[in-house]
């Protein structure tokens, strides 16, 4: 008798920390991780009007260096790379060639010749691979450092304050998508100004080894400010709010980013061939002509939630299909992302539904995102 063992989870260096703190724990791309430590509305609206703590360790850190490391990342994904100052970073996405969404990234240039791209934690693999085999013939070293990091996230409107208080990098300097290295805490560490919630904030890439002192110092120094410990299932509420698209929900490979409406982090402007660039030249030119369906946000009217892969209707025809659909504690309704035939795809368009188990619940049509924070 032979059994075939399931590969072991992995677990991030704060693992004994959120078992300690009650944390749920879900497997999540092969990663064990917390899901929520209490009530995920709590969780939510901490970061909506103070501040949340996550630990996204699973994310997939891979460093790109070397002469050719800008010339080799214009070609392997679809933005312009080359173009992104030091100390910067950019949302991209990798294509297969026949235009298909691999994965969607951030690039965070280091040094002139030092970047690191940050993958999805189902995908690190795939881009991973996809960007080595890439790599043939370019002056470049592509290296997993997806063991090299820890990364802490601190969201919310009170997040600047709170990480002020550890550390004396120019924050207020510190655009949106920027990233320098600094301490905090008395740990090293490459401050970002990303997220993925819709709220001002910053991620924070440490070593695996700091990341427990990193954490317990972030909690001291947020406590009179509300901070509070947030799992994976409130940031997936955070970012449909915010209308930001998950892979594997809005983005898949059957999607070319001009299908996802995301056309716009394709540069064809730029310097040399990239991958896919053929195919996304007539993905542009379908989607410029009529698109074929379009992301729009729905706001139910009653009480039930969408879930993914739930039909959208009108006049007893299917016209879409849910990608991400939950509560929304923001809105106090259900509200979901989907991709609708065009010709109901307009905000406020009528007569619109979601087959939810048989039944055709009403739901509004309107432009995401669906929260926008006040700046």
């Amino acid at each position: 008798m032979s059994s075939t063992a399931t590969p072991e989870k992995r677990r991030t260096a704060l693992d004994a920390l959120h078992r300690s703190l009650g944390a749920t724990m879900t497997d999540f791309a092969g990663w064990d991780m917390p899901l929520r430590y209490g009530s995920e509305r709590d969780e939510h609206l901490a970061v909506r009007t103070k501040a949340g703590l996550f630990d996204l360790s699973h994310m997939g850190e891979i460093t790109v260096t070397g002469p050719d490391a800008a010339r080799l990342l214009n070609y392997a994904l679809v933005g312009n790379i080359a173009s992104v100052g030091v100390g910067r970073a950019r949302y991209t996405m990798i294509c297969r060639a026949d235009g298909g969404i691999l994965d969607d990234l951030i690039v965070y240039r280091l040094t002139d010749t030092e970047y690191m791209v940050v993958a999805n934690a189902s995908n690190a693999q795939i881009v991973l691979d996809s960007l080595v085999e890439r790599a043939e013939g370019f002056d470049a070293v592509v290296r997993d450092d997806r063991d090299a990091y820890a990364l802490l996230a601190v969201q919310g409107p009170e997040s600047p304050g709170i990480l002020a208080s550890l550390t004396d990098a120019d924050l207020d300097g510190l655009k949106y998508y920027a990233g320098l290295p600094g301490t905090v805490a008395g740990v090293p560490a490459l401050i970002a100004r990303t997220g993925y919630t819709g709220e001002d904030g910053f991620e924070l890439f440490v070593s695996p080894g700091d990341a427990e002192k990193l954490w317990e110092a972030l909690t001291e120094a947020g406590a009179s400010a509300g901070l509070i410990p947030c799992g994976l299932s409130c940031r997936d509420t955070l970012r449909l709010e915010a209308g930001m698209p998950l892979y594997g929900h809005e983005l898949s490979t059957s999607l070319t980013p001009f299908d996802a409406g995301l056309g716009r982090v394709v540069k064809f402007e730029k310097d040399g061939d990239f991958v896919g660039r053929t195919a996304l030249e007539a993905a542009a030119e379908r989607a410029a002509a009529q698109p074929p369906r379009v992301l729009v946000g729905l706001v139910a009217e009653g009480r039930r939630v969408p879930r993914a892969g739930y039909s959208v209707v009108a006049d007893g025809q299917v016209i879409g299909e849910i990608t991400s659909g939950a509560p929304s504690p923001t809105l106090g309704k259900p509200i979901a992302m989907a991709y609708v035939d065009a010709a109901h795809s307009a905000p406020g368009t009528a007569g619109v539904g979601v087959d939810i188990r048989g039944s055709h619940e009403p739901y509004e049509v309107v432009a995401l995102p669906f929260y926008k924070r006040q700046k």
